[in-house]
């Protein structure tokens, strides 16, 4: 996050119809089989409307569910099948903000089934890049863009000086973002972890201290969805982690 052939749908007034027999699925519908972590069906709703918003929620559905549920020798697959999904979410409307970002989050997985080296011999590292500065040029104040594009410099400067040099990926800038999305999206429980896992790194004195604090929080948080469940897993298994180092 299958590739089964789906029939396209016609948008007429800003509503979208799919005909499957005497069925007609929404985005709705997509959105609330995302939510109740019917990943799978959720993307095949969403691609068959054949909308941008469509696309991009069929990549994040097969996304979420590549890296959290497939086994592990068809994860890439999923994630291709995403990527390919991001694209056409930005082909379909390329204002869309989400397409952007959601097709970043599915190169992103798919560069971490094939290796740092592959990724970056690729140019994957510079079109997640890419991506994210579509994203962020058009809502500035997008708190999760930030948010990855803060792993994406914490992610750059781990891999070593020839990534450093080529991309400009640094701790500082992955500083900058990580702190503008928690300033922007304080109680996100996703924003609040991914911080948390690479603060120990990014800030060496302090950086350990303040990643419990900010684990401690998110596990305080609802999981609204079943992929903030997953998150929720994430952020336990993260703090038991952080606690046993102490």
């Amino acid at each position: 996050m299958l590739l089964a052939t789906i029939l396209r749908c016609a948008t007429v007034a800003g509503l979208v119809i799919l005909e499957t027999g005497a069925n007609a699925q929404s985005i709705d519908d997509a959105r609330a089989a995302f939510e109740e972590g019917r990943f799978i069906e959720a993307a095949d709703f969403a691609e068959a409307l054949g909308t941008s918003v469509g696309y991009a929620l069929a990549a994040q559905s097969l996304a979420v569910y590549g890296h959290y549920v497939a086994a592990g020798d068809d994860r890439k697959g999923f994630f291709e099948r995403a990527m390919k999904l991001g694209e056409e979410a930005v082909r379909a409307d390329s204002t869309n903000r989400e397409a952007y970002y959601q097709s970043a989050h599915a190169v992103g997985r798919y560069a971490l089934t094939v290796g740092t080296f592959t990724a970056l011999r690729r140019g994957l590292a510079g079109r997640v890049r890419g991506l994210l500065e579509n994203a962020l040029a058009i809502d500035p104040d997008f708190a999760e863009a930030h948010m990855a594009f803060g792993g994406w410099h914490a992610g750059i400067a781990r891999a070593g000086r020839v990534a450093r040099f080529l991309y400009k990926g640094n701790r500082e800038s992955a500083v900058i973002h990580y702190e503008r999305a928690l300033e922007l999206a304080p109680e996100s429980m996703i924003v609040l972890l991914e911080y948390a896992l690479n603060l120990p790194e990014l800030d060496r004195e302090g950086g350990r201290e303040r990643a419990g604090e900010l684990l401690s929080k998110a596990a305080g948080l609802p999981a609204r969805d079943a992929f903030e469940a997953f998150i929720h897993q994430d952020v336990l298994e993260a703090l038991a982690e952080s606690e046993g180092d102490k």
